[in-house]
């Protein structure tokens, strides 16, 4: 079931492509603390170098942390490890994308929220043609 679920579920984790082109081409970078693993391999048509992130589980690019998104774009040109400081203590961990989950955020008035909204406060008067 791995190998079918690998060609056919595109969406959940890297396809038999992705994992051959990194066997062969990709060198491995390093890791987050989500697991996700990032390469680095070959050049792009401008000589840039070519990164890419394997995922461990379904392919949220809100899953990478903000040091990696940088050095997948180019804006690092060492791993973060490397380039950055060290996180200060203020710094609280990234947090994945919440669309669609109870953690979601809902503003007062939102039908999930209960569907009521604060009274109006007069300063918000109506168009009417006439």
């Amino acid at each position: 079931m791995g190998l079918l679920k690998s060609i056919f579920t595109w969406w959940d984790g890297a396809g038999v492509s992705t994992n051959l082109f990194t066997r062969r081409k990709g060198a491995r970078m390093g890791s987050d603390a989500l697991g996700n693993v990032y390469y680095q391999g070959g050049t792009d048509v401008h000589g840039n170098p070519r990164r890419w992130v394997i995922y461990s589980g379904s392919n949220d690019a809100s899953r990478v942390p903000p040091e990696w998104h940088g050095w997948l774009h180019g804006t690092l040109a060492d791993t973060p490890d490397k380039a950055l400081p060290p996180a200060r203590a203020w710094q609280g961990a990234p947090q994945a994308n919440l669309t669609g989950t109870r953690e979601a955020y809902r503003p007062a008035g939102a039908l999930e929220a209960g569907g009521k909204r604060a009274a109006a406060t007069g300063d918000y008067e109506a168009w009417s043609p006439n």
